[in-house]
């Protein structure tokens, strides 16, 4: 089967599309390359030995994505492609709505003139706001406290809407937690742009000297150490998760909704001192003031992705603060520009 990977250049797009092909699928890629690089794809084909379709596109660019389905019988897609800072699409929300929303519409109407009707979705668990409970199922009430989360909520929406008036397509809205780590090789990880917005990215940049310390954002939480606690999981993890999703898609058109996380919630500082001992390293912090909208607490339930895909996170915290250091350590720039 060939299936085509939008964002396939960036950080869980690259590890899905490494997961792909091992698992023999052919991969095609779009990707316009505005938060990544062609490098990662590089370098799984040299890990894979095998070539990588690359179109560098922008999926609002519907001439464009029509010549890529034109020359290359896709079969199912893989949604990546959309930007995901959180304080950006505060201040830009038109932006994050053109591009999330405007692009995933795009695209949906390419694969339907070419009769492409599997779709796995690369959601959030933004789309829970700020859960009433710790645990998060998958039947919690949907809400978002920033427009990053509202566009992931309204391609729910839409793909849920598309479903009911044609049920003959097959939906995976697959809403993670944390994705931190990097792939084993030390070849492939994480490489933001300025200054990260995630947490490990951030620490192992500490760790490495190009930062002084990391900002605590709030240390009076109601939790063991009162930094807030999240769910993280390996990006090697998630990637596999993508595929166990078109796998099952395979059976019968449906619409899936699942979370993937781990279902244990570590603290800031736990991190911190997890990714001290992966490193060897000491990482200096500092609490500074809440961040709005930050919830104290959560992490996922997995247990439908258990029963339905068959699919559970294998590696642990130290597996993850392990990877992303070897990564750093391989690419203390990242991947070259």
């Amino acid at each position: 089967m060939k299936i085509l990977v939008t964002g396939g250049a960036g950080y869980i797009g690259s590890h899905t599309c490494f997961e792909l092909i091992k698992a023999g699928y052919e991969v095609v890629v779009v990707d316009n390359l505005s938060n990544s690089c062609i490098e990662p794809l590089k370098r799984i084909e040299n890990l894979t030995k095998t070539n990588i379709s690359f179109h560098k596109l922008d999926i609002r660019n519907k001439d464009e994505l029509i010549k890529v389905f034109e020359k290359n019988l896709i079969d199912g897609v893989i949604h990546f492609a959309g930007l995901k800072a959180v304080g950006e699409s505060i201040e830009n929300p038109i932006k994050y709505y053109d591009n999330n929303v405007t692009g995933t519409i795009t695209l949906l109407t390419v694969m339907k003139k070419y009769d492409c009707k599997m779709f796995v979705f690369s959601s959030s668990a933004t789309v829970y706001g700020n859960p009433h409970q710790v645990q998060v199922k998958e039947d919690f009430p949907l809400s978002s406290v920033n427009p990053y989360g509202r566009s992931k909520l309204i391609i729910e929406n839409i793909l849920e809407d598309i479903f009911e008036s044609e049920k003959l397509w097959r939906f995976a809205l697959l809403r993670y937690f944390n994705p931190i780590g990097a792939h084993q090789s030390g070849l492939i990880g994480e490489d933001p742009n300025g200054i990260p917005n995630n947490l490990l990215p951030f620490i192992s940049k500490v760790a490495i000297g190009q930062f002084n310390k990391l900002s605590v954002f709030g240390g009076d939480y109601d939790t063991p150490d009162g930094t807030a606690i999240r769910d993280y999981i390996h990006v090697v993890d998630l990637a596999k998760a993508h595929v166990k999703a078109l796998d099952y898609l395979n059976s019968k058109p449906q619409i899936l909704k699942i979370n993937l996380g781990t279902g244990q919630g570590y603290s800031v500082l736990e991190i911190v001192k997890a990714f001290e001992l992966a490193s060897g390293r000491h990482i200096p912090y500092e609490i500074v003031c809440r961040r709005n909208g930050d919830a104290p607490a959560y992490y996922a339930d997995p247990t439908y992705a258990i029963e339905t895909l068959g699919w559970k996170a294998e590696y642990g915290l130290r597996e993850m603060c392990e990877d992303t250091w070897r990564w750093q350590m391989t690419n203390p720039e990242g991947y070259p520009k």
